[in-house]
């Protein structure tokens, strides 16, 4: 009997296990982080203007008109 109460007394109740802790607080750091990137993905939508498109060449546009067979002008 004295052993199993000795066992009883050697068997402290722990807190959470530390790798448990850190796992929990990388994962909420992450979580934290990619919500917070769509938020402001989501703002910067909303709030910028859109992005101005490239000028398109004289001579690329002969180009695609060539290979879709259409003459281009001038020619």
């Amino acid at each position: 009997m004295s052993d199993e109460s000795n066992f009883e007394n050697l068997v402290e109740p722990k807190g959470f296990n530390p790798g448990l802790i850190v796992l929990l607080v990388v994962a909420s750091l992450l979580l934290i982080f990619l919500v917070g990137n769509y938020a402001l993905y989501v703002y910067a939508q909303r709030t910028l203007p859109p992005k101005k498109k490239k000028p398109v060449s004289k001579k690329k546009l002969k180009r695609e008109k060539l290979k879709q067979g259409v003459s281009a002008p001038g020619e």
